[in-house]
């Protein structure tokens, strides 16, 4: 039995045991009579829960309608989310994540999102010093509504709410019981999903309990299937490019490049010139679309009424997630192969640059990880409607991932060592012939090879008091107020296996990570009624916050925020707010070891004496690259890994917005929101493709991305050998640009419709690297590494509902974007619009079951090729690769 299945067993008992034995005491239960109503973006307990600032909520019922049952597919669908983020199908691209589930509002970072959970932090996720939650940890069937503020909220909930907030709001009070069982497959007749949803609650007289499970099981998409190889554009056309590092072996031999046999257990002694049509070797095969992945998450939430005054709660989160991955066979680098070898048939001394050790097959992946979350706390009543309460929260992820088939690199120079090594058979240490494809003997396999494996984990410990009520009144309506209090810690490490901490193991060489903030923080918020029912003002308030936050490595800081919100009439509200941010480095942006990787890449030399442009071609004869360059595949070994020099990031965050519900459209409501940010020593990673295009179109090689301490080139063969793509304080980040969102409800005949349109336009994002440098263009660019930024995003929602039925139809729209890296001649240098379709039909059967069935990508829309792509042609961040897709539901509640 798996571990996954045993902990289902125990989580399915657990919930049994939980129903059982609270119906025996139900009688002693009951409701509790504190009356909250707490918007997203302020602690303040309001009546009207339009909120006060720009926020996009999505109900239990769009959920459904949507037929997602992934919070992060939701969330990413959304116009306000842009750039990189982690999911299943950019597994890779995911520092440490592999697999975690991660939102990325506006495309400022995904540890510029704050993520919450009924209002309260959620611990990092993943395999060890991460950035972000992961957003899969909750059961789907708990899930009442998500808020998403799309504003800065440093001064309401601290740092890192730099670029919005994501809370997640549970369903309380729920009674019965509710099973739901979801399969879903592509048209490709691969990626089988399988989801189980369980909900369960009961309510007494002084308090109740909820419980929520949720099984997920997805099956694996292998990338051939959708990308059969790796392209790039030659003469004009697309063909396979695929990578560098060959089968039988790529050498320098007489300042020319030669690759030794590539048919395994052929002529062993032949080799020939490289050639790269003939030579590379397609990874796609050897990687996956989507991921295998199976996970149980479960909820468990209580409140008890002690006295009329006071009300104890508990909340309780586990989720365990087992991930895999296939990655391509591992590369052997720069072997020195003497000329008395008797396995060189050259008669010289040659440096193997790059040979792909195919024998024993692609290499895997593997991880385990293991959430907990727990909060405990009381609530109740003071005077007048004066609130308090009071929490702990904790949180703590472990993880373990490993992959096999590595390569020890010392056995692999004893190999070669014919001082010490020996043919014979049984021999310690064998002798190994890596010039062809297929010589590796098992014998040399079993002696090289082995399984790396990791640790690491996340914690977080914070201690809250809060208070709100009503201060006074003012002529105009209450003087509202919060305050509270904030202790919170955060820590990561991650320890990688011995051997890749060594840099002997033949994989991306990592230090360990460990490292631990702290931070002491007070806020106060008010809400004053400036003026009432007058005429053009039918009420005018003025919302204020400020935090104080005391970071044991950062010293103190102070944020504010201020907002105005004027209802002119009846039907029309206008709302400007104006806030600080501050978010100082996370653990791996602070304390990551150097770590090395091979990323995609793109190099502007490759091809550069035929490219016409004179300040290129220039700066790649500076640099001493070969007139016929032509780069050796798509990836680049890169360092990553963090900065122990990071100082925090400031932002300020402007918002000036309208609310029209016009009294002659029932059910209309429009929203307009302009937004402008700036981040000022902004903490960022420029990816390499981006470092390097930015330096080759700077005459004279100027600029200080130009410089050793970023890149360096093969003096062999003109190829990059060292790329640096390390975060730094950045001078400047700043985003310009417009949400819009419509929604009406109505009645069509007897029945019932509604229409959700929402729209990003994203006019400006700029990054200035550094003080005085030219900024780098992100809005309307896409690729490299960095994710999409099109100018243009949104994403509308139709549906009618019947008594019996409901049907629902979406178009996702993701607008056109220029390739970071390519130029205007280049095959894939603009992306097209691009407009995804889906649709659901959900009907009732009798009183309690109801059943669902939809399909995603109607059309079968294909993802647009990137030039820089980042897997699958394409960027996979951005676009869907996967195709038309089916599902069914089938739900039954019990009352």
């Amino acid at each position: 039995m798996s571990r996954i299945s045993k902990r289902l067993l125990f989580a399915s008992a657990l919930l049994t045991t939980a129903m059982l034995s609270t119906q025996a005491g139900a009688q002693q239960l009951a409701a509790n009579d504190v009356d909250e109503v707490i918007v997203t973006g302020s602690r303040i307990k309001r009546e009207d829960i339009t909120g006060v600032g720009p926020a996009t909520v999505v109900s239990q019922e769009q959920i459904a309608r949507a037929g997602i049952t992934n919070v992060e597919a939701l969330l990413q669908r959304l116009p306000a989310s842009a750039g990189a983020a982690g999911n299943q199908t950019n597994a890779y691209w995911t520092g440490n994540g592999y697999g975690t589930a991660q939102v990325n509002l506006r495309g400022l970072g995904i540890n510029r999102t704050l993520t919450l959970i009924n209002g309260r932090r959620v611990v990092n996720g993943g395999t060890g010093a991460n950035s972000a939650p992961d957003l899969n940890m909750i059961p789907t069937a708990i899930i009442g509504r998500m808020d998403v503020l799309k504003d800065g909220a440093s001064a309401i909930y601290g740092a890192d709410a730099v670029a919005g907030v994501v809370n997640i709001v549970t369903l309380d009070k729920y009674q019965g019981l509710k099973l739901s069982a979801k399969y879903g497959v592509t048209d490709e007749s691969d990626g089988g999903e399988y989801n189980v949803d369980v909900l369960w609650g009961l309510r007494g007289e002084r308090g109740g309990v909820t419980a929520a499970l949720t099984y997920q099981k997805t099956e694996v998409v292998n990338l051939a299937s959708r990308a059969p190889c790796g392209l790039g554009e030659v003469g004009g056309a697309l063909v396979c490019v695929s990578s560098a590092s060959t089968i039988g072996g790529r050498a320098v031999l007489n300042g020319q490049q030669i690759n030794f046999n590539q048919t395994p257990g052929g002529n062993g002694n032949f080799f020939e010139p490289y050639s790269a049509a003939k030579h590379n070797f397609n990874s796609n095969p050897f990687l996956n679309a989507v991921s295998p992945l199976e996970r149980i998450s479960t909820a468990f939430l209580a409140d008890y009424e002690l006295t009329d005054k006071v009300s104890l709660f508990a909340e309780f989160f586990f989720t365990h997630r087992e991930s895999n991955q296939i990655a391509t066979p591992g590369t052997l680098r720069n072997l020195a192969i003497s000329a008395t070898n008797p396995t060189n048939p050259t008669g010289q001394n040659i440096t193997v640059i790059q040979r792909r050790l195919a024998e024993p097959g692609p290499r895997q992946f593997f991880q385990e990880t293991d959430t907990y979350r727990f909060v405990g706390g009381a609530k109740g009543s003071i005077v007048g409607d004066w609130t308090w309460e009071a929490a702990v929260n904790w949180g703590r992820n472990t993880g373990i991932d490993g992959m096999t088939n590595i390569a020890n690199k010392e056995r692999v120079n004893n190999t070669l060592n014919t001082a010490i090594c020996s043919a014979a058979a049984g021999a310690t240490i064998p002798c190994a012939d890596y010039l062809g494809a297929g010589d590796v003997t098992q014998q040399v396999l079993d002696y090289i090879l082995f399984t790396s494996r990791d640790s690491g984990g996340n914690e977080q410990r914070s201690v809250t008091a809060d208070v709100t009520g009503t201060v006074f009144q003012l002529p105009a309506g209450p003087l509202l107020a919060a305050a509270g209090l904030v202790y919170r810690d955060e820590e990561g490490w991650r320890n990688p296996d011995a051997l890749t901490v060594l840099g002997i193991a033949n994989t991306n060489q990592q230090d360990p990570i460990s490292g631990k903030t702290k931070a002491k923080e007070a806020y106060l918020e008010l809400s004053a009624p400036l003026l009432a029912d007058l005429p053009m003002v039918r009420k005018l308030e003025l919302d204020g916050a400020v935090r104080y936050s005391d970071y044991d490595l950062f010293g103190s800081n102070t944020t504010y925020k201020v907002g105005l919100n004027w209802t002119v009439i009846d039907s029309l509200r206008l709302r400007a707010t104006f806030g600080t941010g501050f978010r100082i480095p996370s653990v791996p942006e602070l304390f990551g070891g150097v770590a090395e990787g091979n990323l995609t890449t793109t190099d502007p030399c490759s091809r550069y004496s035929t490219s016409g442009n004179a300040t290129l071609i220039a700066n790649c004869q500076a640099s001493g690259v070969p007139a016929g360059y032509v780069q050796l595949g798509n990836t680049v070994l890169t360092t990553v890994g963090g900065n122990q020099n990071l100082q925090p990031e400031t932002a300020e965050t402007l918002t000036l917005g309208l609310v029209w519900q016009p009294t002659q459209v029932s059910g209309l409501s429009v929203t307009v929101d302009y937004f402008d940010i700036k981040i000022k020593d902004a903490i960022r990673s420029i990816p390499g493709s981006t470092k390097l295009a930015v330096c080759y179109a700077a005459p004279g090689l100027t600029h200080p991305f130009c410089g050793p301490a970023n890149f360096t080139r093969s003096s062999l063969t003109g190829e990059v050998n060292f790329l640096s793509a390390q975060p730094s304080n950045a001078g400047m980040e700043q985003m310009k640009g417009v949400d819009v969102g419509v929604r009406y409800d109505f009645d069509i005949g007897e029945r019932r419709a509604s229409l959700d349109w929402n729209t990003t336009y994203l006019d400006e994002y700029v990054i200035t690297p550094f003080l005085g440098a030219d900024p780098i263009e992100f809005d309307g660019h896409i690729g490299g590494g960095n994710g999409g930024y099109p100018h243009w995003r949104s994403n509308a929602s139709f549906s009618v509902m019947d008594e019996r039925w409901t049907g629902t139809y979406s178009v996702q729209w993701i607008g056109k974007a220029t390739d970071f890296n390519a130029a205007p001649a280049d095959i894939g240098y603009r992306a097209p619009n691009v407009f995804y379709h889906n649709a659901q039909f959900a009907y009732r059967l009798g009183e309690s079951a109801d059943i669902a069935v939809g399909v995603d990508n109607i059309f079968d829309k294909k993802a647009p090729f990137i030039k820089s792509w980042t897997d699958g042609n394409t960027d996979t961040m951005t676009y869907d690769l996967l195709g038309r897709r089916g599902y069914v539901r089938l739900t039954y509640q019990f009352n």
